[in-house]
């Protein structure tokens, strides 16, 4: 009965996904550049318009780490036609909202508005990216927000330095060896010319890609475009360098401190291929198998069953360059991290030699299947989906057709990739455990 059940669940899952929504988009280029994508759904009286710049973590000089996600905060000063402080005050009083983000490999800005403020929309992004006003005032304004940033959310936070940790020692020549929020020291020790200089080479048109999306209508979109956005001077070309690291053939193990924890974690990280590889997706799915919820296998046998870690996990950073996977677990009391390598090792092990069930991979689809459905349910997330698609994968068809390569991930690419990625002399192993105090 249970098996039916199961098998009835699949099928339906299947169906629902089969008949989601296709993502319908236009794109084009204007002659600076500027890569446009246009998805129209009128839905929703509301509209997307979001533009991600080519630039991360990953592109700053290692001298002067935190200048991407340093000018997430910084480009929202204002601009020769918007004073000061104005910019988030334009966007509520004609309700909207706004935010942005940083990764190690983008910068992504959007505005959301009812659907008759696509025109200022396009305009704020067009100031943000031909006037913004970069002076010493901003500069130090937001260097001390920064610092709060880091104090919250890295400095004061337990774990906060997990990434940190793990980049370190998993990098030794690529750039994603820092975090994104990057060193205070470093922005301290910046120059005026040199944050004017950052924004000339990387905040150009052809450098970035702008979305719209929601409820307007084409032709005067595209109008609007032009008239904000086709003016603007093409950059030089961004010259991007390319680091290979040297394969890890020895376990690497290591020791950080951190002061705002009580109780040690052991991390197992692994550097894996690019996001954009067949590989990264097999991996995406053995972290679901392994720890995707409490009947995963590493939950299910050590937290229920032997009680040897409070807390397990694992997820995978997908990266443009390579990607970081990390099975993470907080030790039972009295437990040892050396008992509880072993044990999750035991189960990679397992799923290194055989095939995991039927019930499991389909207990997998059925997840897949439902992120997929789940990843465009609300515009923002279309937006966002179809310039990271285009600018960091250099598809934009995978928003409607990446669920067929999870479809078609075999049990033995499951076994083969595990056994291929997850190899204990290919790996960094980190014992993350509180201030003073010694690994066991």
């Amino acid at each position: 009965m249970k098996k039916s059940l199961l098998t009835l669940s699949g099928i339906l899952t299947f169906q629902l996904a089969a008949f989601a929504q296709q993502v319908a988009y236009e794109e084009y280029n204007l002659d600076n550049g500027l890569h446009v994508i246009l998805h129209q759904d009128k839905t929703t009286p509301v509209v997307v318009t979001s533009v991600l710049y080519h630039v991360g973590a990953k592109d700053e000089n290692p001298e002067r780490t935190g200048f991407a996600h340093f000018f997430e905060h910084l480009l929202f000063e204002g601009t020769q036609n918007i004073p000061r402080g104005d910019w988030f005050k334009i966007v509520a009083s004609n309700g909207g909202q706004n935010n942005a983000y940083t990764t190690d490999d983008k910068t992504y800005y959007y505005e959301v508005f009812p659907s008759n403020n696509l025109q200022l929309g396009l305009w704020l992004e067009s100031e943000r990216m031909l006037h913004p006003v970069i002076n010493q005032i901003g500069v130090d304004t937001q260097n001390e927000v920064v610092k709060e940033e880091k104090r919250l959310r890295v400095d004061n936070q337990p774990y906060g330095n997990v990434f940190t940790a793990v980049k370190k020692e998993l990098f030794k020549k690529h750039p994603y060896r820092w975090t994104t929020i990057g060193s205070m020291d470093h922005l301290d020790a910046a120059t005026l010319d040199e944050f004017l200089a950052f924004n000339k080479k990387f905040y150009v048109p052809n450098n970035a890609t702008l979305v719209v999306a929601g409820d307007f209508e084409v032709h005067q979109a595209k109008k609007w475009i032009q008239d904000y956005f086709g003016g603007i001077k093409r950059g030089e070309p961004v010259k991007r360098q390319t680091f290979v690291e040297d394969e890890i053939t020895t376990q690497i193990t290591a020791t950080y401190e951190d002061p705002n924890i009580q109780l040690p974690m052991v991390l197992e990280a692994y550097r894996v291929p690019s996001m954009k590889t067949r590989d990264a997706r097999v991996l995406d799915m053995i972290s679901s198998y392994l720890s995707g919820g409490q009947s995963s296998v590493l939950y299910k046998k050590l937290v229920d069953k032997d009680k040897t870690a409070l807390q397990v996990g694992s997820f995978s950073n997908s990266l443009e360059d390579y990607g970081i996977y990390i099975i993470y677990a907080i030790p039972f009391t009295g437990k040892t991290s050396e008992q509880v390598v072993s044990e999750i090792d035991f189960e990679i092990a397992k799923l290194q030699k055989d095939l995991i069930s039927e019930r499991d991979f389909q207990k997998l689809q059925n997840v897949f299947e439902n992120r997929y459905v789940s990843q465009n349910d609300d515009i923002e997330s279309v937006a966002d989906n179809l310039a990271t698609y285009s600018a960091l994968y250099g598809d934009i068809s995978l928003i409607n057709t990446e669920i067929d390569i999870y479809r078609s991930i075999t049990r033995e690419e499951i076994r083969d990739v595990a056994k291929k990625y997850l190899k204990p002399n290919q790996r960094v192993l980190i014992d993350y455990v509180p201030a003073q105090q010694k690994a066991q």
